[in-house]
């Protein structure tokens, strides 16, 4: 099935990577040459997504004016006035997407896919029975991380989160496909997706697909400027696309 919407999650602080974000939205810091949103939406832009909805509310002008300059994909806003978080902000949005399932992705995301497109893996993972399938990174592939992971995947794909006191096999991306009518029911408000994900996972709805590049952990002043370092270090590789 061919995903062709998707939305980006660009409403939040970013409280711990201030003093950079006192005067800038995280998603427009630069990474790799380019503000972090940008290289998101090239990727989108490559495996032919048309239409993408960018949630705002801190620093919210300083997005518009940016993404307003882009040709391509056509990007349409949802302005919040005050953050709802990913599970508000999507359900806010939601009337742009219809019944098909679309990407859900954080605004601060940095990967590197290694001569792939993992979005383009994640779409063509998609079966027609799935609520959700969220991309997961390898504890080892995830540069900059230092937790104890998310969840554990099963040989079907099926996502368990860690217990109290287990460490888990995988983090997430912050990077998914969601369907609409996973929201049914839920009041608009402030709210986290992880509501949503415990929901599907009582039920074993809950799908996960393995990350095969890296991915990095850009939580602090001190996370960017070893991701920085690293994209500087490996600009030289043919083939290697960041976001």
């Amino acid at each position: 099935m061919i995903i062709n919407k998707a939305m980006i999650l660009a409403a939040g602080r970013g409280e711990r990577m201030r003093p950079l974000t006192d005067t800038c939205p995280k998603p427009l810091i630069s990474v790799d040459g380019a503000p972090m949103i940008d290289h998101i939406l090239d990727h989108l832009e490559e495996i032919g997504v048309k239409d993408v909805v960018v949630n705002t509310s801190y620093l919210g002008d300083m997005l518009h004016e940016h993404l307003e300059k882009r040709a391509s994909p056509t990007i349409h806003f949802s302005d919040e006035d005050r953050p709802l978080e990913t599970g508000g902000g999507v359900v806010k949005a939601l009337p742009a997407f219809g019944e098909e399932p679309f990407f859900v992705i954080n605004g601060d995301v940095v990967w590197s896919d290694q001569k792939a497109n993992c979005l383009k893996e994640l779409s063509q993972s998609w079966k027609k029975d799935m609520q959700a399938l969220l991309l997961m990174v390898p504890l080892d592939k995830a540069r900059g991380y230092q937790g104890d992971g998310d969840y554990n995947m099963n040989s079907h794909g099926v996502l368990r989160q860690k217990e109290p006191g287990e460490k888990a096999t995988y983090v997430f991306s912050g990077i998914q496909i969601l369907r609409p009518s996973i929201f049914k029911g839920l009041e608009p408000g402030r709210f986290s997706l992880k509501a949503v994900y415990d929901g599907l996972e009582e039920k074993g709805e809950l799908y996960g697909l393995e990350l095969k590049g890296l991915w990095f952990h850009v939580g602090t002043p001190e996370h960017l400027a070893s991701t920085r370092e690293w994209f500087e270090q490996h600009k030289d590789q043919h083939g290697e696309k960041s976001a």
